[in-house]
């Protein structure tokens, strides 16, 4: 027998599933008008009270997926927008990347990963590795890892305004893996300066004990830094010529983006 599922309440006697429900049925409405509603109308449009309809409406503002463009008029929020290019980006990245991945791999003969940022950390999307390469994958796609002790997330930080970089090093206070990893800001800022400067990103056993990587990143078609490609290897193994290898590679898979170099340079 299922067990019943516990509904959280809210002060109204409404419970969090349907207040889920009642959000979406309000973005709905919007998505159907090109012009801004008003909330007589998307009372209406919902069959929610007014009240009910302007109290989440309130909270869809507070986060910016709604527009509050003149008292009582609403329209659908930028950061819709901002999420929906998200989600297509992550997509459109991986497919782009496989078979060029594949192919610095057979160069290499290294693990070749593809990683985006999530807030404080990267994500593993993609990987392309085969037993030759000897060395242990440590963490599998979907996996996790701090933004500061990456090679790929030294490239977004890289991007980050200064202020933005020391807010993230107070948020997470730079935690060390390995005697190698940077847990002082000084030394970050002066990494991530290295990094725009050269145009890539090393991880020097900063992660994991006898493992170096190297990382050039991913662009799309508005030269917005999506994604990073990263070459891992055993620390006494990797080749600085594998550097040309990867940012070519990267190139190709920011062209097939719709990235233009000449465009923003």
């Amino acid at each position: 027998m299922a067990r019943p599922r516990t509904l959280i309440s809210n002060e109204d006697g409404s419970t969090v599933i349907q207040v889920i429900g009642r959000m979406v049925s309000l973005l709905d409405a919007l998505a159907r008008r090109s012009d801004p509603v008003s909330l007589k109308d998307l009372a209406a449009g919902t069959g929610l009270h007014p009240s009910t309809a302007h109290r989440i409406l309130n909270d869809l503002v507070s986060s910016r997926l709604v527009d509050r463009v003149e008292p009582g008029a609403y329209q659908l929020g930028i950061r819709l927008l901002e999420l929906g290019n998200l989600v297509k980006a992550r997509l459109s990245v991986r497919d782009a990347s496989l078979a060029p991945m594949r192919e610095l791999h057979r160069a290499t003969g290294q693990p070749v990963n593809l990683s985006i940022r999530q807030g404080d950390e990267i994500v593993y999307i993609e990987r392309a590795v085969s037993e030759r390469s000897g060395m242990q994958v440590v963490r599998a796609v979907g996996g996790r890892a701090p933004l500061h002790l990456t090679s790929v997330g030294k490239l977004f930080l890289a991007e980050d305004e200064p202020r933005n970089v020391r807010a993230y090093a107070a948020r997470t206070g730079l935690p060390g893996h390995t005697r190698n990893s940077i847990t002082a800001i000084t030394r970050l800022e002066s990494e991530l300066a290295q990094v725009r400067a050269d145009g890539f990103a090393r991880d020097n056993e900063e992660l994991e004990p006898g493992v170096r990587c190297i990382a050039s990143g991913i662009r799309d078609d508005g030269a917005e830094l999506v994604a990073g490609l990263s070459i891992s290897a055993p620390a006494d193994f990797i080749q600085e010529d594998w550097i040309e290898q990867l940012c070519r590679c990267a190139g190709q898979i920011s062209a097939a983006l719709g990235f233009e170099r000449a465009a923003v340079s």
